[in-house]
């Protein structure tokens, strides 16, 4: 990926290397390892997680569907893990202020992605494995291995949104 300070808002990427899958209650344990001295299921530093709970896999396939889902509902512990060194997040929609004065801070950067087309998006995984939380089931945490990912930058490091009005 090109470097992150480089990407600019509405900036279309296709992004290969590792993401892992993190929701609402992955990111809530994640937050209380932290707190608590404990490590985490993996290295947060230059991670990019992607706010996924894939469907079942189909036969023959390697991953369900796999859309984003809503960013904002991961916004109340994005700040400590972006402080802990995570470098992107991939959801939809808008962020909370406390989120991208984080991502300022600490040169993140969050991505967007086709929502209702989570079909579409499995194709650019070329290898799944679930790494941490199995009792979540789906929204356990998955390492995916992705070639071209389709991306557009949505906030970029210097905290510009596309969702502003300017």
């Amino acid at each position: 990926m090109k470097k992150i300070s480089t990407l600019k808002i509405g900036q279309e990427i296709s992004f290969s290397g590792t993401i892992y899958t993190a929701r609402d209650q992955a990111h809530k344990r994640m937050v209380e390892a932290i707190k608590a001295g404990k490590r985490l299921p993996f290295e947060i530093k230059d991670a990019i997680i992607y706010y996924c709970g894939p469907t079942q896999t189909p036969k023959g396939k390697i991953i369900g569907s796999c859309g984003p889902t809503t960013s904002l509902r991961m916004d109340e512990f994005t700040p400590l893990l972006l402080a802990k060194g995570l470098r992107g997040m991939i959801g939809k929609g808008k962020r909370s202020k406390e989120v991208r004065d984080a991502i300022k801070k600490h040169k993140g950067v969050y991505f967007v992605t086709y929502a209702g087309c989570g079909a579409l998006l499995s194709r650019y995984v070329k290898s799944v494995k679930k790494i941490a939380y199995f009792d979540l089931g789906p929204e356990a945490i998955s390492k995916l291995e992705v070639k071209d990912f389709p991306l557009i930058v949505a906030i970029d490091a210097n905290g510009r949104s596309i969702y502003d009005k300017d």
